[in-house]
């Protein structure tokens, strides 16, 4: 079975994308715990950290922190980035959760809500303006 993620990456589902690569497809989050939180995907379906191929997790990760990460901050006025590597929820595509951070507590699951079309759109494009 295709997951969700597979499908966005794909162009099958749309997507608010952040950035992309040969390897790894950033998007926002359609439910975020703050805005800008950007969900980073491998676009090979891995169900498991431990099958993930080193160089994949490393590429992922340093794209994450070096491009992506500081776009967020910058583009969020965050105080920090919280990272998170997920396998589970809608999907058992692996994914990493990059939060924009305020004040403790801001990684927190139940605060995740829609934002609007507006500033979805809003925040996609002024962090892909601070992309590296």
């Amino acid at each position: 079975m295709v997951s969700i993620f597979t499908k966005i990456v794909q162009g099958e589902i749309p997507s608010y994308k952040i950035y992309e690569d040969a390897y790894i497809y950033a998007f926002l989050s359609i439910e975020p715990f703050r805005i800008g939180h950007t969900l980073v995907v491998p676009k090979e379906e891995i169900w498991d950290i431990l099958d993930l191929p080193s160089e994949l997790y490393l590429h992922l990760m340093e794209v994450s922190k070096n491009i992506i990460a500081p776009a967020i901050k910058k583009a969020t006025l965050a105080t920090r980035i919280g990272f998170m590597i997920e396998w589970f929820g809608i999907t058992d595509h692996a994914h990493l959760h990059l939060v924009p951070l305020f004040a403790s507590g801001d990684m927190n699951p139940a605060l995740a809500h829609r934002e609007s079309e507006e500033n979805m759109t809003m925040i996609s494009a002024k962090i892909q303006s601070y992309l590296l």
